[in-house]
């Protein structure tokens, strides 16, 4: 793994680009998001699904487009709180964590996919998708 610059925040300690974390540490931190993600999907609370989203994923997610899909998507209302983790991709300034998604009420596997990166230095959410 290449070393990144690390980006100076003032008196802070440098932050550094989120790819240089080990699988492990995304991993925690990854985890809980898509569980939060899965939770907010399944009871169509708008709000709380996008509070950990970068600003520029939050105005993409509208709320009336968030709404519909949670009205008309059986599988965005019956996911599986189950999922197995499948890897990790870095590239540039963001990781895309992999899973394998179920749900509780369709028959089959849907790969699940969380882009993670720094947005005033904390980790954010820029992209989430089942497809």
């Amino acid at each position: 793994m290449h070393s990144a610059n690390p980006v100076l925040h003032g008196p802070r300690e440098p932050q550094v680009n989120i790819i240089e974390k080990t699988d492990e540490e995304i991993r925690a931190i990854a985890e809980p998001l898509w569980r939060d993600l899965v939770k907010n999907s399944n009871e169509g609370k708008y709000g709380e699904f996008v509070k950990n989203f970068s600003s520029s994923m939050a105005l993409a997610m509208d709320q009336v487009t968030v709404g519909h899909q949670f009205a008309n998507s059986e599988l965005a209302r019956n996911l599986s709180g189950h999922f197995d983790y499948l890897g990790i991709i870095r590239r540039g300034e963001h990781v895309t964590v992999l899973y394998r998604q179920r749900s509780t009420k369709k028959h089959g596997e849907w790969l699940g996919r969380l882009v993670l990166g720094y947005e005033d230095e904390k980790i954010k959410i820029f992209g989430a998708s089942i497809f």
